[in-house]
């Protein structure tokens, strides 16, 4: 049902600014409700974010109806580790493509969320689906979903802040020579479109890496902590060091593919602030049996589960 609204403004100011106060949501929602041509100021439209309001002036907006995305048949299902009213975690498989795309033929996380009914809406009326941070199709772990927009927005406040974020696990084929932190700014591969690389004209990353277990045959279990989300941003930074995933035939070896069967890399450990009780959260999630049947191969299993104890972590960024 479309809903239309009326306030007085109480201030000059922009047209934006005194949006978003009003409502109480982001300026980039309130930017695109605006340039929908949903907003207008004494009964004229306006589609300028920095329009000015004047005292007195009444502001009118128009609440789109959604429209809803059709549920197509999923034949899995996702491993939850956490459920609430206001949000819920999962633990993504390989294989797993997060957003729908035209490249994307089969069901992808979203399809799974619109399935179980689990979506939100923008107020120009776009549908989406609360997913606050990215993870590539092959790699696993832990990933937070929304249930309603203001979680969305207080969690990608978090994500943003750095007062939200994700260690991860990764099997790589050459023993770092010590725990490091890259600097080095991503951006395209201007010779490969596919590939992201260290550019000087790219945008800031960073990341720590902390040597975790040697194993047989030059195999190491590393731990890695974000700094910034760009994309491909851990396998870009090890292959800078000269060092590669397992199974990662985009900037590894290509050789090795046909062994190992996808990219052992695993977001492990995600911490956030519940964003309506305020309790610091931690969520762990458990490795899947691939990755732990191919550790079995180059490691002590136990050593392992010791050295990858949750409440060890934030000990090895330091």
């Amino acid at each position: 049902m479309i809903q239309s609204c009326e306030f007085e403004a109480t201030k000059n100011e922009r047209l934006d600014k005194a949006l978003a106060s009003h409502l109480g949501v982001s300026r980039n929602q309130i930017e695109k409700l605006i340039e929908s041509e949903c907003v207008s100021i004494d009964e004229k439209v306006v589609t300028k974010t920095s329009q000015k309001v004047l005292i007195g002036a009444k502001v009118r907006y128009v609440l789109p109806e959604v429209v809803k995305k059709e549920a197509v048949e999923v034949d899995f299902d996702v491993e939850v580790i956490y459920e609430d009213a206001h949000l819920l975690v999962i633990n993504k498989p390989s294989g797993l493509v997060v957003h729908p795309a035209p490249s994307v033929k089969t069901p992808t996380l979203v399809d799974w969320l619109v399935y179980k009914g689990i979506s939100l809406s923008t107020l120009s009326g776009e549908e989406r689906h609360g997913i606050v941070h990215r993870i590539d199709k092959e790699t696993t772990g832990a990933l937070v979903i929304a249930k309603d927009n203001q979680t969305h927005e207080a969690l990608s406040t978090q994500l943003q802040d750095k007062s939200m974020g994700r260690y991860y696990l990764a099997l790589i084929d050459c023993p770092l020579k010590e725990d490091t932190r890259v600097d080095k700014p991503i951006g395209r591969n201007p010779k490969n479109r596919l590939m992201m690389d260290v550019v000087p004209s790219g945008r800031s990353a960073k990341t720590a890496f902390a040597k975790l277990l040697e194993g047989q045959w030059g195999v190491e279990l590393i731990a890695a902590k974000l700094f910034t989300g760009r994309t491909h941003q851990i396998r870009v930074h090890l292959k800078s060091l000269g060092r590669h995933i397992l199974g990662d035939n985009l900037y590894g070896f290509k050789s090795k593919r046909g062994t190992i069967p996808r990219v052992y890399l695993h977001a492990y450990l995600l911490y956030l602030t519940h964003p309506i009780t305020g309790e610091k959260m931690e969520f762990v999630a458990p490795l899947f049996e691939d990755m732990k049947h191919f550790l079995s191969k180059y490691f002590v299993l136990d050593e392992v589960s010791e050295k990858i104890n949750p409440k060890s972590f934030d000990s090895f960024f330091i």
